[in-house]
């Protein structure tokens, strides 16, 4: 996407994405929407809800922001409410698909590689312990480990994580006992 001399995370991320293709603006415009501390891991652009617009994962969220002469609009998904991701791809682009609080959300006409890129680091980032919900009551040992390993085999069911990525991840949760 280029340098735009925003700020060190998201220029990294818009170097990282390669051709800006129309989200020039957003990219200028986006420290206006994230949280203070919040920090930019990748960026893609794609179409969502009629309109295209700017795709930024955060070490917080997922977050979709179009900025317009007339308008802007912005979504968010917290990654605490993310419970996968879905990546199909095409010869050219793909469809990002975020199932969050029970909902479907469809970015569409994103880059392929924009797309893999971003789908896999969300990936990662949903695998973390950090960004995965706390319970209400913290079960103590085995109980926490078996939902996680659980919450991990549905991942891999449902193809939103590689067998690779199952058994790195896998490894890391029963490291973690």
């Amino acid at each position: 996407m280029g340098k735009f001399n925003v700020r060190p995370d998201i220029d990294a991320a818009a170097e990282k994405a390669g051709p800006a293709l129309g989200s020039k603006r957003e990219i200028q415009q986006l420290p206006s929407v994230l949280w203070e501390g919040e920090h930019v891991d990748s960026l893609a652009t794609g179409v969502y809800g009629g309109g295209n617009g700017l795709v930024a994962l955060t070490d917080r969220r997922l977050v979709f922001f179009k900025h317009g002469i007339m308008g802007q609009k912005l979504e968010d998904f917290p990654l605490t409410n993310i419970s996968s991701v879905q990546w199909t791809a095409g010869l050219l682009m793909g469809t990002l698909s975020v199932f969050a609080s029970g909902n479907r959300a469809d970015i569409k006409s994103v880059a392929k590689a924009q797309g893999e890129a971003l789908s896999g680091r969300l990936r990662m980032l949903l695998a973390t312990p950090a960004t995965q919900a706390a319970p209400a009551v913290a079960p103590v040992g085995a109980p926490d480990v078996a939902s996680r390993l659980a919450t991990l085999e549905q991942l891999r069911a449902a193809g939103a994580i590689s067998d690779a990525e199952y058994g790195e991840r896998r490894a890391a949760i029963l490291a973690s006992i």
